[in-house]
């Protein structure tokens, strides 16, 4: 069958449509709130080559993770009919294509037609419980990566359409809470199916050439509409740096370095000099690091199209082996999401000053990722809850930062709603607000960060957090105050209090309580250019004290 111009959209838009038909199959069939609720996972689809096609809504931070899965899997499987149809895979591998860490777990369906490998459907989640030493698979005092959970490396899940039992029992066999493992892991299956069935109904449909024409149009056109966008950026080198604090052993702080190098045509993110991989789990596998450079890429280019893989041809990485950005293995990895961030806003802070239509100033750059585990008061069975903080973004030279936002890699994602938290698991919120906490005055002001306090209604229970950004702060621009810090406060039964920063399986009793706290974000231009109208609207938010306004802003009250 022959293709023309407008069979090939009509094409285009489809396999853009896939991605978010697999987004909401994903949603309806798995069994973990931190995928239905706070969709900590992405779907996409590939071409037989591993070039992404396309991306659905989701985790931002897992831009490079599905077509380099793909690729690797191609690297494990070269050989003609080491992949059949029928066969999907699996792997959580974190220093390979696709790797983060060992909680989230890829399944890569190939796609046949008539016996031609034509394209693969990917879907990436974060499983609540992979095994390993502590539950919900995530620790900030691992020093190696068998310490971290089951490592799945691109093995068959299932083999000419048979599902592999002896895996599916190792799994089982393995982890603390089986039955929703499994199902998010036939729901990631369920998923791909998804996505597999209507690349097959468009070669039904239209052909399968023209299909596979409008698969190489879709990687150009993403390609075209990049460097167009490029081109319109000012040629230049800009550099940055900024710190990791804490490796959760003690270790630390380690530097982020990049030098930017934009021309015509490309630009050039260089890592270089950024600190060697380190001992404790705050370490990023090269793959995370590619992920947040096309991230801080397509933040300046071209956000509105859908990504693919022509979006970033013209971007180019480097980065020394074994840094905290490529770290090897065994290096632990479980933190891995923290070096990533500080990598995307390291990139936007060298850039910003060129292009401040585009970037604001620093955010709360945490995921604050916490998880709570014990055995639930009416149940008595085992929960893990797990999941990221929302914080403050700074702010812009025309606008105010927003407000209770997840940090850059996490992109479409959502808190679990308090209703059902406090019904699944053996804790109650007393409160969920913005704080009034000092950082972030400006012109524009940073926006705010929020408290959540997690009152333990179970016998016991044990909290793992992680945080950066407590001992630097969000920086600000043209005159704009620094943001303010995260960290946990644990009050406990006695009158005591403790702050924590990183912390695994710390023992709470019944009615202590953890206060979380995510900063606010930088500020732009000098706070006492304010308006005053503005500010007094932020104190009757209760965004601001009486003695901030009068101090920061001079606005006496």
């Amino acid at each position: 069958m022959a293709s023309d111009l407008f069979t090939t959209e009509i094409i285009k838009d489809s396999l853009v449509a896939l991605g978010d038909e697999m987004f909401n199959a994903m949603i309806r069939t798995s069994m973990s709130p931190i995928i239905y609720e706070t969709t900590d996972f992405a779907v996409g689809a590939t071409d037989a080559k591993g070039n992404l096609l396309a991306q659905g809504n989701g985790v931002t931070g897992f831009l490079a993770t599905l077509d380099t899965c793909v690729q690797s899997t191609l690297e494990h499987y070269p050989n003609p009919g080491d992949i059949k149809p029928g066969d999907i895979f699996i792997t959580n591998s974190p220093y390979e294509g696709g790797g983060t860490h060992l909680s989230d777990v890829l399944i890569v369906l190939p796609v046949f037609h008539d016996d031609l490998l034509i394209a693969f459907t990917v879907n990436k989640a974060h499983w609540t419980e992979v095994g390993g030493a502590r539950p919900g698979s995530v620790s900030t005092e691992s020093t190696d990566i068998f310490q971290e959970g089951l490592h799945f490396r691109f093995l068959k899940l299932y083999d000419e359409g048979r599902i592999n039992n002896v895996l599916v029992q190792m799994i089982r066999d393995n982890v603390r809470l089986p039955d929703s493992t499994l199902g998010d892991m036939h729901a990631g299956v369920a998923a791909a199916k998804v996505g597999a069935k209507r690349i097959l109904e468009l070669v039904e449909k239209y052909g399968r050439e023209p299909l596979l024409v409008a698969m190489d149009e879709l990687l150009d056109y993403g390609e075209r509409m990049t460097k167009a966008e490029l081109a319109k950026l000012p040629n230049g080198v800009y550099t940055a740096e900024d710190v990791v604090e804490d490796d959760g052993l003690g270790n630390g702080p380690f530097v982020v370095k990049v030098k930017v190098t934009i021309t015509d045509d490309k630009m050039i993110a260089d890592f270089t000099g950024t600190s060697p991989q380190t001992r404790g789990p705050i370490n990023c596998s090269y793959t995370g690091l590619v992920t947040g450079a096309r991230c801080a890429f397509k933040a300046v280019t071209n956000s509105d199209i859908p990504a693919n893989g022509g979006c970033f041809r013209a971007l180019e990485i480097i980065c020394p082996p074994r840094t905290i950005l490529s770290a090897e293995s065994p290096a632990p990895v479980s933190l891995y999401y923290e070096p990533l961030i500080a990598a995307i806003e390291t990139m936007w802070k060298a850039l910003m000053p060129i292009i401040p239509d585009k970037l604001p100033t620093g955010h709360m750059r945490s995921v604050g990722a916490t998880f709570l585990s014990g055995l639930h008061p009416d149940s008595n069975d085992l929960f893990v809850m797990g999941e990221p903080l929302l914080g403050g973004w700074g702010a812009s030279y025309d606008m105010d930062g927003d407000n209770g936002q997840f940090c850059c890699a996490n992109g479409e994602t959502f808190n679990i709603p308090i209703e059902l938290a406090e019904s699944r698991y053996g804790f109650e919120i007393d409160q969920y607000a913005f704080h009034d906490d000092s950082g972030g005055a400006g012109e524009f002001r940073g926006g705010k960060g929020v408290v959540l306090d997690y009152r333990i209604t179970a016998d016991e229970a044990y909290l793992t957090y992680s945080t950066t950004r407590y001992d630097s702060r969000p920086w600000g621009m043209n005159g704009g105050h620094e943001g303010s810090h995260n960290g946990a406060l644990v009050l406990r039964n006695d009158g005591s209090t403790e702050k924590h920063t990183m912390v695994t399986a710390l023992r709470l009793a019944k009615h202590e309580v953890v206060r979380l706290t995510t900063g606010s974000g930088g500020g732009y231009g000098d706070p006492l250019k304010r308006p005053r109208d503005k500010v007094r609207a932020d104190l009757k938010n209760g965004y601001i004290t009486p003695d901030q306004a009068k101090d920061h802003y001079g606005l006496d009250v």
